[in-house]
Formats: C-alpha cells, sequence, structure tokens
C-alpha cells in the first residue's frame, strides 16, 4: 500500500487542495512540506503529537519534512478556535518554548542534510516592512473573504482585533518564504487551519504563478465530539515533567470503548493487517486494545524502558490499588488548609480530579469517590493535615487513581 493510500486508510486525511498531485507527490517521495508549530507553552502537547506522527510518516515514506518553528507568528497569536485573546508573550519566553519544542521534536524526526531541516519564522518575519508587507502582501488579501473563514468564525462574535486578522498573512507569507527559499510545495497542518493554508497556495500562485499544496489532518476528537488530549488538569504534555510517563500511559489507558481502535489507526505505527484484525474485538478484549495503544505511544513519546516500566506500574495498581510509587500526586500546602483540615471539595479541584467544586459534588452524590479505598459519603468531608501527612489515595470510580500529601 502506498503512503497516501495509507492516510486515507488511517483516516488522518480530512481536506486537499488537489488530490491527485498531492497523491503523487508523497508516493513518489517528491513532497518538501512544512508543518507549523506555534510556540505557545514550553511543551508540545497530544494536539501537536499527531502532526509529529504525519510527519514520521511521511518522511519514511521519503518525502522531506521542513519543521517551522512559529517565533514570528507566536508574537500575534494564532486566533482559530479561540474564543478570547491569546496571552501576549515576550521575546525571552517565545525563543525558550522554541528550544524546548526543538529538543522534542527530535525524538520524532531525523534532522540532517537531506533528511529534515527546521526553521523559525522570526528570521523573516520579524525583519519585515510594514508598507512593504502592505503594498506586496496585503493587496492579494480579500477581507470579505478573511471574514468568511473558519479560522475567525469564533473570534467575530467577541471582536475580532486587527493583530489577529493578521495571522492568516502571516502564515501565508511563511508558505511563500518556504516555497521560495526552501522548494516547500507543501503544506500540513489541523483540519481548523484549512482557510489559512488555503491563503498561501492562492498568495504563491497569485505572486509566482505557480502550485502548490495543502492538506489538512483529521483533529482528533472522542465519541461525543469533545478534542481528546485534554484531562481536568489541562492538557496532556510530551514533557514528563508536566505529564509524567504514567500519567500519559494512563491517559490513553483509560479512553472510551468507542475511541481505542480509531486512536490505534490514527496515531500508532503498527500495521493496518494487524489493526483490522483487532476491529472485531469487544467485551474485555478492549481493555487489551487500551493497553497495547497506552504502551506503543508512551514508547513513541517517552521510550521503549519508560513505556515497559509504566505499564508494570499500572498493573500493579490495578492488580490491588496498593502500590502508589508511581500514582500521579499532588502536593498539598499549608495555604490550602484551613483550621488543620481541607473540603473534599477543595481537595478534588487542588489535585486537578475534577475541573469545578460542583463536578466533584456530582461524584460523590453518584458514589464514584473513595478515600484511602473508603466511600465518600458526603460533600461535607473534610481530610485532616495529619491524613495528609501519610498521603490520602483518592480513587475516582474504577481508574483513576491520585495521591495528596501534606508538603
Amino acid at each position: 500500500m502506498k503512503i497516501y493510500d495509507e492516510l486515507v486508510a488511517r483516516g488522518l486525511i480530512a481536506q486537499v487542495t488537489d488530490e491527485e498531485e498531492i497523491k503523487e507527490l508523497i508516493n513518489s517521495g517528491k513532497a518538501t512540506f512544512y508543518i507549523g508549530f506555534d510556540p505557545t507553552a514550553d511543551s508540545l502537547h497530544v494536539g501537536h503529537f499527531m502532526a509529529l506522527c504525519l510527519m514520521k510518516r511521511l518522511q519514511m515514506a521519503g518525502n522531506k519534512p521542513v519543521v517551522l518553528l512559529g517565533g514570528g507568528t507566536g508574537y500575534i497569536g494564532d486566533p482559530s478556535g479561540r474564543t478570547d485573546l491569546r496571552s501576549m508573550m515576550t521575546p525571552e519566553t517565545i525563543q525558550h518554548n522554541c528550544d524546548c519544542f526543538k529538543k522534542q521534536m527530535e525524538r520524532f524526526i531525523e534532522f540532517g542534510d537531506d533528511k529534515a531541516i527546521l526553521v523559525n519564522n522570526a528570521d523573516w518575519l520579524l525583519k519585515l516592512n510594514y508598507i512593504e508587507l502592505l503594498r506586496d502582501v496585503g493587496a492579494h488579501f480579500s477581507v470579505n473573504n478573511m471574514l468568511r473563514a473558519e479560522c475567525y468564525k469564533q473570534r467575530m462574535e467577541k471582536g475580532l482585533s486587527f493583530l489577529e486578522l493578521n495571522y492568516m498573512i502571516m502564515q501565508s507569507y511563511d508558505f511563500y518564504y518556504l516555497f521560495q527559499n526552501y522548494g516547500c510545495n507543501m503544506q500540513f497542518g489541523g483540519d481548523d487551519q484549512w482557510s489559512n493554508m488555503l491563503g498561501g497556495t492562492e498568495l504563491i500562485r497569485r505572486k509566482l504563478g505557480k502550485n502548490a499544496y495543502a492538506m489538512t489532518i483529521t483533529l482528533l476528537m472522542n465519541s461525543q465530539g469533545n478534542k481528546m488530549g485534554k484531562t481536568a488538569k489541562g492538557a496532556v504534555w510530551l514533557d514528563p515533567s508536566k505529564t509524567s510517563p504514567f500519567e500519559f500511559f494512563q491517559y490513553w489507558r483509560n479512553i472510551g470503548d468507542a475511541d481505542v481502535l480509531k486512536c490505534i489507526r490514527m496515531l500508532t505505527f503498527l500495521p493496518l493487517e494487524q489493526i483490522d484484525t483487532m476491529d472485531k474485538w469487544e467485551g474485555s478484549q478492549l481493555n487489551d486494545a487500551k493497553e497495547i495503544l497506552a504502551y506503543e505511544l508512551t514508547k513513541l513519546v517517552h521510550g521503549d524502558e519508560e513505556a515497559k516500566k509504566a505499564k508494570k506500574a499500572s498493573h500493579a495498581l490495578f492488580a490491588d490499588g496498593t502500590d502508589d510509587s508511581h500514582m500521579p500526586t499532588t502536593e498539598i500546602t499549608a495555604e490550602h488548609l484551613r483550621d488543620g483540615v481541607i473540603g473534599i471539595l477543595d481537595l478534588m479541584v487542588a489535585c486537578g480530579i475534577t475541573s469545578s467544586k460542583s463536578e466533584a459534588r456530582r461524584l460523590i452524590q453518584q458514589g464514584g469517590l473513595f478515600i484511602d479505598d473508603v466511600k465518600v459519603e458526603s460533600i461535607d468531608c473534610n481530610i485532616t493535615s495529619e491524613q495528609l501527612k501519610n498521603g490520602v489515595k483518592i480513587r475516582k470510580g474504577k481508574k483513576t487513581y491520585h495521591k495528596a500529601l501534606l508538603k
């Protein structure tokens, strides 16, 4: 099976500009393609993971990746999928985040001569002359078309700033610059980037009279239609100091039955023939599938040794619930306590087990919360500093374990 057909079979392709041309380019290994990563944090997260996996697949098929760090676009902030303005980062923060991204990417992508290159759009965007940009690039963009674009729709409800309106122009200029200077003929990205990517192909056509191509990746959504890679504590990070290998393993081990085969197909490098046989699995076999998924993804992100440790720790924890050596732990400080105790609702939020007190209240009322294996019967329950000194084991439902410890 050629690489394009494999991407289709894995459910990875959402939209393409010119299917036959793109199919020919990537199947023959002639695509020089880029994916952009804006440095919005000091670690990549699960949302970036899909793009990195796609990059790896295409590189393995002989195509050349260009990793674009958004050191310049990071000054503006991508409005796609946002209802509010992104916080403005300092140049030092942007540079630090770019450095962190680069280290993590080297686990996935092989950089070097004729392999993959890494560039930073700060190198050209920060040098642009405003008047020249308006004349040379701005003249090719219709504001009417821009305001109809999906990437701006949510922002329009609360007010789209002129700063954010420029994001599409900056991303389009990136593609134009990479096309001219690096022979980059394709751009890949998340499906929420479609409008921005079309802006780039159109700018290249208008300015140079040449064709460039765009393809979007299916966004990773669960069966309820929500983006995956989020927990009550926030994003699932690739940095082990932000999301431990054990927590990363457990996130995938605990996903819904309806999502496991889709995730295996889209995210792992297991052969499609093997995955096709797993399509028939049901009942307890789905738990085996979840463990395969969790192991394969933890191995990709953190290495074989950490994946084995996480799997072993998971088995030890769920066999009898006594081994807490790898259990996610939150340190509770004196500031959390009032008169030497912390209310159970406050503890749940502080540990990130629930995102709000109301969610914690519902969990207790439904009988789904246990402290040291004893069901919590009342929302007025308090945990004392003495209990916290020894460490309190918290269980949410059957699968989520956490430990709270007094600092």
